[in-house]
């Protein structure tokens, strides 16, 4: 019998200081993958680069498939599939799937994003996902993506990240100036079409109209070969500049940019490295434009994960609702680590807590439970009991009071499919904000939640 009050328990309390090196080292791994993958472009060049070396070999449509076959599906490279065949009958048995997003928040360039105005360059932009507008405002960014040029030459665009590199800007009013700002609510405060960067103040010595925008194409055209129409052709982004650091004076938290979710997503890649004996069949996918919808031929609701689903099935010559049917899915997404400086906005009962372990989300969706798959107990027992079996430490919680908000993740779309899912990952602090924090427990706990789910 366990015991008889249900309570949360902080890792550090009990954690020795063996396992505060592996928690440590482990941080500094994700660190360099945050760091290096701050757009969903760069997560899947990361990650090929990385499974390649672990014998992982494109997948084609229609090939034979044996146990112990490691392939991956590298979508437009924006999303990314990864699977292992297992030696167990997958019909009977099922698949083992984990799904998180690499995409985030930020600042997307426009289509036409050049222009001038009073001597000064700016590009115009058009925010990505869910923001705090005023919080992209006076901090340093940086320039990712790709540009396509006339000749069919695609280049990939990375400026702002190294010490020698310029960085980009949005501006803000000084408080002298913004009594009349400071009377508007915060959504109010800083509009969209005002997320300007400044580009350049120097004019052109050449050009006899728009001196200022014309030298920023100079300098584009002198270094990379561009001219404006190419921009047509290209995804550009703004993210922050700053590399992931550690918080505090005992350097337990750690802050950076896209932990929401790439701080799911290197777990899942670990767990499925360090899983090579696991007698399933197991599926690892890093989903795109998960922060608008899930849209698009690289969003989770494309029928890309289907239609692999069927050819796998069809390889091992199984049947493939019934490999549905007996599969099980971990939506890994982040959730909400309780602040007790917003303390109003969460029920405290109900909230995961920083450091407590890896947070489960029953549900997520908004008020009435709108949105959301709600995972059934029978399932969720089956998680404790695959948890409780391998030490893991995790907790419980939601998305906020019940009338305050929400927010939604790709398990829906996995659920769809007749495939039990839930959600599992790393509770965050100011989330969608720029500079978001975690717990080192927290990424280790569900590292390990990742990889007893694997082989569980």
């Amino acid at each position: 019998m366990g015991t008889l009050q249900y309570q949360k328990k902080n890792l550090y309390e009990t954690m020795s200081k063996e396992e505060r090196a592996k928690v440590n080292a482990y941080a500094e791994g994700y660190k360099h993958f945050l760091d290096n993958a701050k757009t969903e472009r760069e997560a899947v060049s990361y990650l090929v680069e990385r499974v390649e070396e672990k014998g992982y070999t494109p997948y084609t449509f229609g090939e034979a498939l044996r146990a112990g076959d490691k392939k991956y599906v590298n979508n437009r490279n924006k999303s990314l599939i990864l699977f292992r065949i297992g030696t167990e009958d997958a019909g009977k048995n099922g698949v083992r799937v984990m799904a998180a997003h690499i995409d985030s928040p930020r600042l997307d360039l426009k289509q036409n994003p050049l222009y001038e105005r009073d001597e000064i360059a700016f590009f115009k932009t058009h925010y990505y996902g869910g923001i705090k507008k005023y919080q992209w405002t006076t901090i340093p960014l940086a320039l990712h993506g790709v540009v396509h040029l006339a000749d069919g030459t695609k280049l990939e665009v990375k400026i702002g990240e190294e010490e020698a590199d310029p960085v980009f800007y949005v501006s803000d009013l000084l408080p002298h100036l913004a009594a009349n700002q400071m009377k508007k609510p915060l959504a109010e405060a800083i509009e969209g079409e005002s997320l300007n960067i400044w580009v350049g103040i120097t004019p052109s010595e050449t050009a006899e109209k728009d001196k200022f925008s014309y030298a920023v194409l100079e300098i584009l055209n002198e270094k990379y070969g561009i001219v404006e129409e190419d921009f047509l052709c290209a995804e550009l982004c703004a993210v922050p500049a700053y590399k992931a650091r550690d918080i505090g004076f005992d350097r337990a938290l750690l802050g950076g940019y896209g932990h929401d979710d790439r701080v799911c997503a290197y777990p899942q890649y670990t767990a499925l490295m360090e899983n090579e004996d696991c007698v399933h069949t197991v599926f690892v996918v890093f989903a795109d434009k998960e922060e608008i919808g899930s849209e698009g031929t690289t969003g989770m609701q494309t029928e890309l994960f289907p239609d692999l689903l069927k050819e796998v099935a069809k390889s091992l010559n199984v049947n493939e609702a019934e490999m549905r049917a007996h599969s099980k899915c971990i939506s890994a997404d982040v959730t909400v680590a309780y602040d007790p400086n917003f303390a109003d906005v969460c029920e405290k009962n109900n909230s995961t807590k920083l450091s407590c372990g890896a947070g489960i989300s029953k549900f997520t969706g908004s008020r009435g439970k709108s949105g959301s798959s709600d995972a059934h107990a029978e399932y969720m027992q089956e998680i404790r009991s695959i948890f409780a079996e391998s030490g893991v430490t995790w907790q419980i919680g939601e998305l906020g009071k019940v009338d305050q908000g929400g927010g939604g993740t790709v398990a829906k779309f996995i659920a769809k499919l007749n495939i039990d899912t839930v959600d599992l990952g790393v509770p965050v602090i100011s989330m969608h904000s720029p500079f978001e924090a975690i717990s080192k427990a927290d990424l280790y706990a569900t590292a390990l939640a990742f990889k007893a789910f694997i082989k569980g």
